[in-house]
């Protein structure tokens, strides 16, 4: 097996590239975009770690069925994170009692 050789350029951009999405990150959180906070950070979380596995992982020059095994991981991640949602969103939950006011000690 022969390894790929990666200039050094490419490593200093991706990064920059880095840097540059972190500091976005800690924008954002400092903006108030209500529940498109968390959306914003996700996304440009799933940013950085796709360029961290595309390149300091060496995936973008690995061969196909490397490649194919991440999708497919990636894939039943999805599965696997959709079936836990579905339990959670389709569960009947109880309310919870409000606190110190449902408490026996009150009622002595």
């Amino acid at each position: 097996m022969q390894g790929h050789v990666v200039p050094k350029k490419t490593y200093f951009l991706v990064f920059i590239t880095l840097i540059a999405l972190t500091a976005l990150t800690t924008a954002v959180a400092f903006k108030d975009l209500g529940p498109m906070n968390t959306v914003a950070a996700l996304a440009i979380a799933v940013c950085k770690a796709t360029l961290v596995i595309l390149f300091f992982m060496h995936v973008n020059y690995s061969p196909g069925l490397t490649r194919v095994v991440i999708v497919a991981a990636f894939f039943w991640l999805a599965i696997l994170i959709a079936l836990t949602l579905s339990d959670v969103f389709t569960r009947n939950w109880t309310p919870n009692p409000a606190g110190w006011q449902s408490s026996m000690l009150l009622d002595r």
